[in-house]
C-alpha cells in the first residue's frame, strides 16, 4: 500500500499538470480567435480567383512556359505531395491524421505505378517521413509561423515548388492538409495544387443556370493574365491551406487541453478519495494497535 506522503506527491503533481493544461488551453483558445478570422477571411479570395482561373483555361491552348501550371506537363508519373502539419504538439490527433493520410495517398499512387516525392510542412510531418520514407523528400520546411510571418510563409513553399516544377522534376502536386470546420473539428482534405484541377468547378459551373452567369471581358487579354496571375494562385492557395491549418491547429490543441484539464481533474479527485481512505485506514490501524495494548494490559 503506498504511503501518505507518496500519495499526496501524485496529487500535487496532477494538480501541477492540471495547472499548465489549463493555461494551454486558454493560450490556444487566444490565438484560435484570431487564426480563424484570417482563415475565414482567406477563403472567398482564394477560392474567387480560383474560378477566375478556371474561366479563363479556354484560352490556354498550349503548355508553354507558365500555362503549364494551368494545363500540365502532358505526363502523369511523378507526383509531389505536400503534407502540412504543425510545428507542435499536443494536440490530439491533428498531425497523426495528415501523416495517416498522406501515407496512405503515397502507397495507392505507388500501387498505380507512379513516382512519388514529398515536401513535408511542419516539424511532425518533416519527422514522421524522415523514419519512414526519408529517400523520397525533396525538401522540408519547419518553423514558417505563418501567423507571424504571413504571407512571405506562403512564398517561401511556393516559389522552390514552382522551380521544381519549371525543371521538370514531377507533374502533378497535391496538398494534404487539415481543414478548418469548428473549434472541435478539422477535415483531412486532399488539393490538387498544380496543374489548376478545374474539374470540380466546371461540375459547379455546370449546375448553375447559365442565364445566371455573367459575361467578361478581359484587359490586357486571357493569356497575359493566366501569366501573371497563376504564379500568385500557387502562391494564393499554399497561404489558404496555411492559414487552415494554423487554425485548425489552435482548435485541436484547446479541444486536447480542456479534454486533459478535465482527466486532471477526475484524477485529483480519484486520488484525494484514495488518500481519505487511506489516512482512515491508517488511523483505525493504530487505535486498534492502541486498544490491544490497553486490553493486554
Amino acid at each position: 500500500m503506498p504511503s501518505l506522503k507518496d500519495i499526496k506527491n501524485q496529487i500535487n503533481s496532477v494538480g501541477s499538470t492540471k495547472k499548465i493544461t489549463s493555461a494551454m488551453k486558454m493560450v490556444a483558445a487566444s490565438k484560435l480567435r484570431r487564426s480563424q478570422e484570417k482563415a475565414e477571411a482567406a477563403r472567398p479570395y482564394s477560392s474567387r480567383l480560383e474560378e477566375m482561373l478556371v474561366s479563363l483555361a479556354s484560352s490556354a491552348a498550349s503548355g508553354e512556359g507558365i500555362i503549364k501550371l494551368l494545363t500540365g506537363t502532358g505526363n502523369d508519373k511523378n507526383y509531389v505531395v505536400i503534407p502540412v502539419s504543425a510545428d507542435r504538439g499536443l494536440c490530439g490527433g491533428f498531425n497523426s491524421s495528415i501523416n495517416r493520410e498522406t501515407f496512405k495517398l503515397v502507397k495507392s499512387l505507388e500501387d498505380e505505378g507512379k513516382k512519388v516525392q514529398l515536401m513535408p510542412v511542419g516539424k511532425k510531418s518533416r519527422d514522421f517521413f524522415n523514419r519512414v520514407m526519408k529517400d523520397q523528400i525533396l525538401e522540408s520546411f519547419v518553423d514558417l509561423n505563418v501567423s507571424q510571418a504571413g504571407y512571405d510563409s506562403a512564398l517561401q513553399v511556393s516559389n522552390k515548388l514552382q522551380e521544381l516544377y519549371f525543371e521538370e522534376k514531377f507533374d502533378k502536386c497535391i496538398l494534404v492538409y487539415n481543414k478548418f470546420k469548428s473549434v472541435i473539428s478539422q477535415e483531412v482534405t486532399q488539393q490538387q495544387l498544380i496543374p489548376l484541377d478545374v474539374s470540380n468547378s466546371s461540375k459547379e459551373e455546370n449546375s448553375e443556370d447559365s442565364a445566371a452567369k455573367a459575361i467578361y471581358d478581359y484587359e490586357p487579354d486571357e493569356e497575359t493574365i493566366l501569366k501573371d496571375l497563376l504564379p500568385k494562385n500557387v502562391s494564393i492557395q499554399i497561404f489558404k491551406v496555411l492559414l487552415e491549418s494554423d487554425a485548425g491547429e489552435h482548435g485541436a490543441r484547446m479541444a486536447a487541453m480542456d479534454n486533459a484539464t478535465r482527466n486532471a481533474g477526475e484524477m485529483i479527485d480519484s486520488l484525494t478519495l484514495k488518500y481519505n481512505r487511506t489516512r482512515q485506514a491508517f488511523i483505525t490501524k493504530e487505535l486498534i494497535e492502541i486498544i490491544s495494548g490497553a486490553e493486554s494490559v
